[in-house]
C-alpha cells in the first residue's frame, strides 16, 4: 500500500548554508543528526554510486522530508540547475498562506523570482523561484474551490 510521498532529496553545494537557508525560509526542522559516509560499500550498493562520499541531514517540512545531501566523491558533473522544461525531478512545491507576504520575505532571504508577483491561476496562485544555489521551488497557495488542498488530505 502506497502512503504518499515521504521526502524529496536536494543535492547541494553547501550544506550548512542551504540547512540555514530552508530553516529561515520555509521553517523546515532539522530531524535527527546529520548524517555521513565514505568507503560505505553498502551506501554505495544502496545509491548506486561507487567509491561516494557525502554528508547529509533529513529536515521535516510540513506533511513530507526535504533530504539534503553534500557530495565529496563522486565530484558532481559541473551543471547548471534543472528548469521547469528539463528532463528529470525539477522542483518542489511548497504550499502557503498569505503567498504575496511570503514572496517578498523569501526574496529577502536570498530567492530569486523571474516573475514579478505570484499569478493566479484560478485555483492556485503560484510562482516559481529558486534558492540560493539554483535549486527550483513552486510556491503555492491554493484556493478554496481546489480539489488538491493540503487541509483536505486529514
Amino acid at each position: 500500500m502506497i502512503r504518499g510521498i515521504h521526502h524529496v532529496s536536494v543535492h547541494v553545494h553547501d550544506l550548512d548554508k542551504m540547512i540555514a537557508f530552508y530553516k529561515a525560509a520555509f521553517g523546515f526542522e532539522v530531524v535527527g543528526e546529520h548524517f555521513a559516509w565514505k568507503d560505505e560499500p553498502i551506501v554505495d550498493r544502496l545509491i548506486d554510486v561507487q567509491a561516494s562520499a557525502a554528508r547529509g541531514a533529513m529536515l521535516r517540512a510540513g506533511t513530507c522530508y526535504v533530504e539534503m545531501f553534500q557530495f565529496e566523491a563522486p565530484a558532481p558533473r559541473p551543471a547548471a540547475p534543472l528548469n521547469p522544461q528539463d528532463k528529470g525531478y525539477t522542483h518542489f512545491c511548497v504550499d502557503v498562506t498569505e503567498i504575496e507576504q511570503e514572496y517578498e520575505r523569501l526574496k529577502t532571504l536570498g530567492m530569486t523570482f523571474g516573475s514579478p508577483a505570484p499569478i493566479d491561476m484560478g485555483h492556485v496562485k503560484s510562482v516559481y523561484g529558486r534558492d540560493p544555489e539554483g535549486n527550483l521551488i513552486e510556491l503555492q497557495q491554493t484556493a478554496q474551490h481546489c480539489d488538491f488542498r493540503l487541509d483536505l488530505l486529514k
